[in-house]
């Protein structure tokens, strides 16, 4: 998959102040995940550190600084540079969201119980996807789409559809927040296992992972009860 971070228009004026950098490098990391990855991108709403107040304007916002915002376009799956300058230009220091659904779906455990199946995930050698950690505690698992429509049949397959399992699948319509932007105003998500370009395009199959999920959400709940 091809990786357009050039501008389409011919070469432009770099000016100078942090405020141009910085809006270039968050443009620059959007391009990433559109060009390089293959995901489509929506500019997403911010907190305040320390506060409950969502840039969206909502006084009651259920979600302040963890969802897309209302009017934003999805920047799409190939976009360029200038494109994703053009769109992120009417949004300035927006997270970067992730839609699901599309190109992935996302299985999210605990933090902890995802750092520990991860490294028996990759002992076993199965394959993996990326994998992201939030600062609210949540270790989020790429996988192929149509993961959170087939999970209750996954679990019962599995003999774990009875387990008072912390466990849940994230499928169309939902959002994850990309790293390194700001969730919830508690701090930056961050990479588990970064996407490659092997992993990006083809995520794993649900199944593959789940078992070992599941377990590790069973024998961690057992720790902490």
């Amino acid at each position: 998959m091809g990786f357009t971070i050039g501008s389409s228009r011919g070469t432009k004026e770099v000016r100078s102040g942090s405020r141009r950098r910085g809006r270039m490098s968050e443009c620059t990391a959007v391009a990433e995940y559109t060009g390089l990855w293959g995901w489509d991108a929506v500019p997403g709403a911010r907190a305040a550190a320390g506060t409950r107040r969502c840039s969206c304007g909502e006084a009651r916002c259920p979600a302040p600084g963890s969802h897309p915002l209302e009017f934003a376009a999805v920047v799409p799956a190939g976009a360029t540079l200038d494109e994703v300058t053009d769109a992120w230009g009417e949004y300035p220091g927006a997270a970067v969201m992730l839609p699901a659904g599309r190109s992935f779906d996302v299985i999210e455990v605990a933090a902890e119980v995802g750092r520990r199946a991860l490294v028996r995930l990759e002992r076993m050698g199965l394959p993996l996807g990326p994998v992201t950690v939030t600062p609210d505690g949540r270790a989020q698992f790429f996988v192929a789409p149509g993961a959170a429509a087939e999970l209750p049949q996954l679990l019962y397959r599995m003999g774990w559809d009875d387990a008072d399992l912390d466990l849940r699948a994230l499928g169309a319509g939902s959002f994850v927040t990309a790293p390194p932007s700001d969730r919830g105003g508690l701090g930056p998500v961050h990479w588990l296992r970064p996407p490659s370009l092997d992993t990006a395009g083809a995520p794993p199959q649900a199944r593959l992972l789940l078992g070992t999920l599941a377990y590790v959400c069973h024998r961690f709940g057992l720790q902490e009860a």
